[in-house]
């Protein structure tokens, strides 16, 4: 049994997970790399799903006069959950040892980028990319298509028969498969008539196939006439190698280098695309790939605001007394967790980067282990306010180490 060099585990783990301390990273240096690779896809196999928000804590909206709840105090509970939803998935991630499998779900988070004044139907959505991580990126794709969020965030309760809706059709191709310039304005008419009648029944918080308002018509799409449904456009993005290509350039970036290689992407897409979209199985292909650990793919890429605090919290044995400083922390950086800017989600790599964050960066660690003070700047407009307290980041009040 051969020892892994240091440098390799702390690539690794950057990559995988959200870093590992010298003390870790020295025990695991007796292992192999396959042994310790193989470790971390064993401790992420089983995905506990995120529970904290019920589906009646939020009450529907013909309730709320009944109920007692005026459209202002409605607003008041639906922030109060949504930080709850927010600060339940930053403990999953500081105390999981589950590491790259939160890595992965943090991937499709942004992927499939979603924001709706729900936090219930947020949370499940979140579920569905914990569970399908690192499985069938097809069935992945079926599940997020009929979850309440997504249809409820690009219209598709609003898609029927009489009157297509196109917004879903139009992003599943451009953000979610193809990419855009790969299909036609026509693909994607034809698309929203297939997905017409995919709707949710919101008390339920459930898919519902509404067939009275679903086109049965012949369509034409891709080159092929059929009287298609919305399983048969998936399939047709998932037939298509351009599928493959476009999620494998992602996975890239985000696993390996924001600058791409592309001949390697290619090659990875193809094994992608005879694997049956097995996403599990391709991320392992790149970590075990001897280019991964090459010098030019190592301290390459930008950390996203939440692998940065939850790197350092971790790297630092960080246990936080007042997790609101989360939010604010989040909104001061740039990201915060289930509100994406829009549905292309966060660009990443430098756009994470400018004069306030760079310099909010910097300091955050000399803060956390100097027992220091930091008045966090508001950067971001928040339209959902989420979590505007007036927090000021010391040991004190804001974390212990």
């Amino acid at each position: 049994m051969s020892n892994t060099p240091l440098n390799h585990i702390f690539h690794l783990f950057s990559r995988l997970g959200f870093g590992i301390t010298y003390s870790e990273a020295k025990l695991l240096s007796q292992k192999s790399l396959n042994e310790i690779v193989s470790s971390l896809f064993v401790t992420s196999i089983s995905a506990q799903p995120l529970t904290n928000i019920k589906l009646n804590d939020i009450p529907l909206a013909k309730d709320n006069m009944s109920g007692g709840l005026n459209k202002k105090d409605l607003q008041k509970l639906i922030t109060a959950k949504s930080i709850e939803l927010n600060i339940s998935w930053i403990k999953k991630l500081l105390s999981t040892e589950s590491v790259l499998l939160e890595k992965q779900t943090l991937f499709w988070h942004n992927h499939f980028a979603c924001r709706i004044r729900n936090p219930y139907l947020m949370q499940e959505l979140n579920n569905i990319h914990r569970k399908f991580a690192f499985g069938s990126f097809r069935d992945m794709l079926v599940e997020v298509s009929k979850s309440p969020a997504m249809i409820l965030y690009l219209n598709n309760q609003q898609n029927k028969k009489e009157h297509p809706n196109e917004n879903f059709a139009r992003e599943v191709m451009e953000l979610f498969t193809l990419g855009r310039g790969n299909y036609t304005e026509q693909d994607i008419k034809e698309a929203a008539r297939a997905f017409t009648g995919w709707s949710c029944d919101k008390a339920q918080g459930k898919f519902e196939f509404k067939a009275k308002q679903h086109d049965n018509g012949t369509k034409q799409l891709f080159n092929r006439n059929g009287n298609f449904g919305g399983e048969d456009v998936i399939n047709m993005l998932i037939s298509n190698k351009q599928t493959a290509y476009f999620i494998t350039k992602k996975i890239y970036k985000y696993y390996v280098n924001e600058t791409v290689n592309e001949e390697r992407v290619k090659q990875l897409a193809d094994y992608y695309y005879q694997n049956q979209y097995n996403t599990g199985a391709l991320i392992k292909k790149i970590v075990s790939s001897s280019w991964f650990y090459d010098a030019e793919n190592c301290g390459c890429n930008i950390k996203s605001p939440i692998d940065y605090l939850i790197g350092l919290s971790k790297q630092f044995s960080v246990n936080y007394t007042n997790y609101k400083v989360f939010i604010q922390l989040q909104r001061a950086l740039g990201m915060i967790l289930f509100s994406p800017p829009n549905v292309a989600g966060w660009p990443g790599g430098k756009a994470f980067i400018d004069n306030s964050t760079l310099l909010l960066r910097m300091k955050l660690p000399s803060v956390i282990l100097n027992n220091g003070e930091l008045e966090v700047p508001e950067r971001i407009d928040d339209p959902d306010d989420v979590g505007k307290d007036d927090i000021s980041i010391n040991k004190k009040n804001g974390y212990r180490s």
